[in-house]
């Protein structure tokens, strides 16, 4: 097991170094906890620093960080020091206390002389619960959190992890990012919580780093339903037992196919995070329509109409994720929109339906990317390399609709110049510019006021 770990982002070892050395001078110690700790053993760059400081109370603390750091509280009793401008958060140990002349109930109160093994006591997983002091190079790993990791298990360190319910989504993520078999016993645990009256900020945050950072998303997909939380995204549970016409889908029901189509997304994630939250978010609920629209006929399964019957599904499973509506107005015209590449190419379309397409879409390139997890999510069937989509990205790159929707060439202003004052016959005439635009008919500003005048006067 390495005892010496190497930080690569210089800016975060030179705060590290500095946050250690002040910390030990007034007579602390200093340890990095949890995740980053984890990745460090895997031999990862953390993304981000958890700090735990132990034997100097919270003033103190406060006093030394100001020195060289501006830093924000978290938290009534400032038990947590978030540095500004760098991904570090500092925390003192804390425990529950039952405070009697406050508000009643139970509040948290810093402990700066806790022992490292009672703080690590408090968190979720045995694979989070490792500490690392940077001066010394000693691990604490009290609930063999290193034995648990190498044997790829998820395992709660106690049963304070019921004090968090959200932790079972955490625990999705992580299981998905770490390709982890969770512990029979930590299932049994998560089955009895409930997410009721969880922050929906909180469950997408969640939601977020498993889109993100999944390495095989199905891991957290199939733990969600060991754990029986299906039951909280009725849109994802229904896809269990749904089924498929076994000549285009060898691979079982829709939820089978999601899975998989959703580890073929993460394989080909790309460095840009909003275009993978997005992309990813539309694989994952591009079928959420076809419980509703799956027939019987002649023999044969059908889910003729399954993509506008997600639109709405869709829209119910984010809003009780989030309330950005940006999100939701790039995911939904990918899920409605997914089997319109293979479509058009089947067709060779016309220039004008692939303007459409990119109106209606925004980014053809995303639509691509979840048309090809669609298509790729079939095992054992073979994957073409989905010619469909390559099509229609060449032909959206020549138009220069592959990533924006067509602008409109004639705005109002031009209008103004030609004499047309705001109103109904403005607007009337610039939604018949912009049709003939993507019809085709110009492609220049000139072309586009010749066309508008012609219009006009056969108007009048």
């Amino acid at each position: 097991m390495p005892t010496r770990f190497r930080l690569e982002d210089s800016a975060l070892a030179a705060a590290l170094r500095r946050i250690e050395q002040a910390v030990r001078r007034s007579g602390g110690r200093t340890w990095l906890v949890g995740g980053c700790v984890r990745d460090l053993i895997l031999g990862r760059q953390p993304r981000d620093l958890d700090i735990e400081v132990v034997g100097i109370p919270p003033g103190q603390v406060h006093a030394l960080l100001e020195t060289d750091f501006s830093i924000q509280f978290v938290g009534k009793s400032f038990e947590i020091f978030k540095i500004q401008g760098l991904p570090i958060d500092i925390s003192l140990p804390s425990r529950l206390v039952d405070d009697q002349t406050s508000v009643p109930g139970l509040l948290r109160q810093s402990d700066p002389d806790m022992p490292i093994d009672e703080a690590l006591a408090r968190r979720d997983f045995t694979i989070n619960a490792l500490a690392w002091d940077p001066d010394t190079k000693e691990i604490r790993d009290p609930f063999n959190g290193q034995a648990d990791l190498d044997a790829r298990v998820l395992r709660h360190v106690s049963h304070r992890f019921i004090e968090d319910p959200l932790r079972v989504l955490r625990g999705m993520h992580l299981a998905a990012r770490f390709e982890l078999t969770v512990a029979p016993e930590t299932i049994t645990l998560c089955q009895a919580l409930s997410q009721d009256g969880l922050p929906s900020e909180r469950l997408w945050e969640e939601w977020k780093k498993f889109i993100l950072l999944s390495r095989t998303p199905s891991f957290g997909l199939h733990f969600l339903d060991q754990c029986g939380w299906l039951r909280f995204y009725p849109e994802l549970a229904a896809l269990q037992g749904c089924p498929q016409d076994p000549r285009w889908h060898p691979e079982g029901d829709v939820w089978i196919h999601t899975l998989h189509c959703l580890d073929w997304y993460a394989k080909e994630r790309t460095d840009n995070e909003t275009d993978n939250l997005i992309v990813g978010l539309a694989v994952l609920c591009h079928d959420l329509g076809k419980p509703a629209a799956t027939r019987a006929e002649d023999g044969h399964i059908t889910s003729r109409g399954h993509e506008s019957e997600g639109t709405g599904l869709t829209k119910d499973f984010l809003e009780r994720l989030t309330s950005q509506q940006d999100v939701m107005d790039e995911v939904l015209p990918l899920v409605e929109c997914h089997l319109r590449p293979r479509a058009l190419f089947d067709l060779q379309a016309s220039d004008s339906a692939v303007r459409r397409l990119a109106k209606q879409v925004k980014r053809i390139d995303r639509l691509v990317r979840v048309a090809r997890a669609d298509h790729a999510g079939r095992p054992p069937k073979e994957f073409d390399g989905f010619p469909a989509g390559d099509w229609l990205l060449t032909r959206a790159k020549a138009l220069a609709v592959d990533r924006q929707m067509p602008l409109p060439i004639v705005m109002g202003r031009h209008l103004l110049e030609l004499g047309v004052h705001p109103g109904p016959e403005m607007g009337r005439l610039l939604d018949d510019c912009y049709e003939a635009q993507l019809d085709g008919e110009f492609t220049t500003l000139e072309e586009g006021l010749t066309y508008a005048k012609s219009k006009r006067s056969a108007l009048r």
